[in-house]
């Protein structure tokens, strides 16, 4: 049901992109010729108010083909042609699709967090306190209250520190019954100083990493990392980050059998320049939060804007590592892999997953590459600059090179996928 969720999901991302710049097209008197989602033959097409809409059998994106979009069209004159719009007419066209991708990321985020939002989380116990913080609180120390309202895990004991500048905050040594002061601002610094109990199971396997390749499973348990046994999350860590060569020996118990693996380090922009095997935390403790509108609202605005403004980042970074790029890209089966594990948490993280899908989509369709919308957006306003449209053997050359950089991407993007599954097919 998740592929198929997946699927159907990305089909609409698709249309609802397409249809962004359908409808800008037609509000500025634009002549459409075909809708498309998905290229190649057509599985079906059929005509209505004088546009073949299609489905395409290879369903990799989809197209809106207007009127004289294209300078050497032998209609580009035409009254409803694109070629004689204003340039920022053609613009707000090229921008109109991630436009509509954006909104619909918006939306999901925030009917994400309408529904009940299913957390997974570590229990409220420090594990140990550095810095300062080993002047508060001591190992085993379980964290009651915050403000009088108890908490169940130790991202809501933080969460709840958010809420006012200042909380009093209850905690349990021993079983005697201690309390501290704590501010708002003092999150940042927790996170960084105390840590809560977390055992070395594993909680979810990264797609196309070592682990994801040796067939790592959730749930699984970490005994031993070069024959020497662990118990404890940090300390595991620190044996696979620091270990003397490019790959550890693991010890790992499943269904009450024990068996080792070799797992190769590796490190990426992902993992901070840190070696790592590719798993998170398993978080045994399991709640549900509830949003009213005006808060899932917020949640959302504040989700969406953040995953952009990272996932900027993280190309700006690529393209100063350009080295990284076969790392960070994946194809449909990474997304099906990755859409099958959230999928397990519930149907709101399976929205907030496509809603990063479509916020992707924009990001990705925004970057200044001829054929993309961000080359269109590029070229008109360079013809707003110079008064007239780019010469067009300028354009058509460019836009060579950027079928040739996109179908560069996406061809690494399928063979990163293909080469990683077949790693982990030939893991016995």
């Amino acid at each position: 049901m998740t592929l198929l969720y997946t699927i159907l999901a990305f089909g609409i991302m698709i249309f609802i992109h397409e249809l962004g710049h359908y409808k800008a097209a037609r509000w500025f008197g634009v002549g459409i010729e075909k809708f498309s989602i998905g290229f190649g033959k057509p599985l079906k097409e059929w005509k209505h108010s004088g546009v073949a809409w299609r489905i395409g059998w290879i369903p990799l994106g989809g197209y809106v083909k207007m009127r004289g979009e294209n300078p050497d069209s032998p209609d580009k004159d035409a009254a409803d042609s694109f070629f004689r719009l204003a340039w920022w007419k053609k613009a707000l066209i090229g921008f109109s699709g991630p436009l509509a991708n954006l909104l619909l990321g918006l939306l999901l985020f925030i009917f994400s967090f309408v529904l009940p939002v299913h957390i997974q989380d570590q229990y409220p116990v420090v594990s140990r306190a550095e810095g300062s913080w080993s002047q508060v609180f001591a190992p085993g120390d379980s964290i009651v209250s915050v403000n009088g309202k108890s908490v169940r895990g130790f991202s809501e004991f933080l969460e709840g520190l958010l809420e006012r500048p200042r909380s009093t905050v209850l905690f349990s040594r021993s079983g005697e019954k201690r309390s501290a002061e704590m501010r708002a601002k003092d999150v940042d610094s927790l996170l960084a100083g105390v840590y809560p109990v977390a055992d070395t199971r594993v909680g979810e396997v990264v797609p196309k990493t070592p682990a994801y390749h040796a067939k790592l499973q959730t749930g699984d348990r970490i005994t031993a990392v070069d024959s020497v046994a662990v118990d404890d999350w940090y300390a595991m860590r620190q044996m696979i980050i620091n270990a003397p060569r490019d790959q550890v020996l693991l010890t790992i118990e499943r269904n009450g059998e024990s068996f080792n693996k070799s797992l190769k380090l590796e490190s990426s922009l992902n993992t901070g320049g840190s070696r790592a095997i590719g798993i998170t935390q398993y978080q045994p403790v399991r709640y549900d939060r509830r949003f009213n509108l005006f808060e899932a609202i917020k949640l959302g605005a504040y989700n969406t804007a953040n995953f952009i403004l990272m996932n900027y980042q993280m190309l700006g970074k690529l393209l100063r590592s350009p080295g990284e790029i076969r790392k960070s890209v994946g194809g449909p089966v990474m997304i099906a892999t990755m859409s099958q594990q959230i999928g397990e948490r519930g149907f709101g993280s399976l929205l907030v997953f496509f809603g990063g899908i479509s916020l992707m989509l924009m990001i990705m369709n925004l970057l200044p590459i001829p054929i993309l919308d961000g080359g269109v957006i590029l070229f008109s306003i360079i013809e707003g600059i110079i008064r007239r449209p780019i010469p067009l053997k300028i354009q058509s050359v460019l836009q060579s090179i950027g079928f040739v950089l996109l179908m560069g991407l996406m061809i690494l993007a399928l063979y990163s996928d293909v080469a990683s599954e077949l790693l982990r097919f030939m893991n016995r």
